[in-house]
């Protein structure tokens, strides 16, 4: 099949016609970085995009660029209404049935997503959304790409995954959020709390330790310093500069991001037990969202981003998602607004 898509980031910006195919699964994570390999010899300008949902054992979804985009036809603009959304009740419920849970100890963290999903009076465009999402979102990864007949990932993640460069990786993970105040003084005070938090500095080492913890044997040096304080449009994360060097710089940059993804700040921790309790609190498929979109060259190199702050698109419908990180401390109205916050980026690219 083909069809459009669009990455940007600070070190590619891409708009292309594109196939789209099956890919292996996260948990098959070296077959899957061999076929990113093998399809960025044939991509236009050397590079090949992937999908990979929520779920490690679900396919992928390979997009190999094979030239420029064609020229799209304008359509008038879509008037979005309102499609309703999964319960903020449910996810309240949710949450406190994630804090009993911690009671027994075998979960420290899971992260509890909502949706809220829009009807489409014209074709959506998810390629326009996508500009919309970059002209708001300067420094954000952008991506529009399809993973399905008919279907868009878009969105804008603030989130670094990992980056490769011959031997040098980046990692950016975030954890630890609250929503920022149009008035300065506000906006300042809420973002000194998050610093001090006890609670989201403890959400947050969750996530560094993990990410920590599956580069290291594969590192000569490995650095993560202290968490410092990232801003949105609409929020204020704790996020931590990890930066290392490979022991091999063969290492494909497609293995690591499905050996890291995903992360607890998008899962859990422990990994599996995060993922049976959040199939219990939530009673939608997240699809990709909450996984990794990014590229890879043949030689390995490449970027990968969380797949948040993002929605799946349609020509008729759209669905946003947003999740928030459940740790003991959570409090259900709190993390129900967090969760309004971030859907807010996506939300008003559509809106525009």
């Amino acid at each position: 099949m083909t069809a459009a898509m669009r990455w940007r980031s600070a070190s590619v910006d891409l708009s292309a016609s594109a196939l789209l195919s099956e890919g292996p699964a996260a948990l098959d994570h070296t077959r899957f970085a061999q076929s990113m390999q093998a399809a960025a010899a044939d991509a236009h300008r050397g590079r090949v995009f992937a999908a990979l949902p929520f779920r490690r054992d679900q396919a992928s979804t390979i997009v190999l660029p094979i030239g420029p985009e064609p020229e799209r036809r304008a359509i008038e603009e879509s008037e979005f209404r309102d499609g309703g959304q999964s319960s903020p009740d449910d996810y309240r419920d949710g949450v406190r049935l994630l804090l009993e849970a911690f009671a027994d100890g075998d979960v420290e963290k899971a992260v509890l997503a909502r949706y809220r999903d829009l009807s489409c009076t014209e074709p959506c465009d998810p390629l326009a959304i996508a500009g919309r999402l970059a002209a708001d979102n300067p420094a954000a990864y952008v991506f529009a790409l399809p993973v399905a007949d008919g279907r868009h990932l878009v969105g804008a993640s603030p989130e670094l995954l990992i980056a490769k460069s011959g031997t040098s990786v980046r990692s950016h993970p975030l954890a630890g959020s609250a929503r920022r105040s149009p008035d300065s003084a506000t906006d300042r005070a809420r973002a000194d709390a998050l610093t001090a938090s006890e609670k989201d500095r403890r959400e947050h080492a969750y996530v560094v330790d993990a990410i920590c913890d599956v580069l290291a044997p594969y590192c000569a040096r490995l650095s993560a310093p202290e968490p410092g304080l990232l801003g949105t449009d609409s929020m204020w994360h704790l996020g931590t500069e990890i930066t290392a060097e490979l022991r091999d710089p063969e290492l494909p940059v497609g293995e690591l991001a499905a050996l890291l993804h995903p992360t607890p700040a998008v899962c859990g921790t422990p990994r599996m037990a995060a993922y049976d309790l959040i199939s219990e609190a939530e009673s939608f498929d997240r699809g990709f969202f909450a996984g990794a979109v990014g590229w890879s060259d043949a030689h390995g190199d490449g970027e990968w981003a969380v797949s948040i702050r993002c929605g799946d698109v349609w020509s008729d419908r759209i669905r946003a998602y947003a999740g928030a990180g459940i740790v003991v401390g959570s409090e259900p109205d709190a993390e129900l607004a967090e969760t309004s916050g971030k859907l807010s980026t996506f939300l008003a690219a559509v809106s525009t």
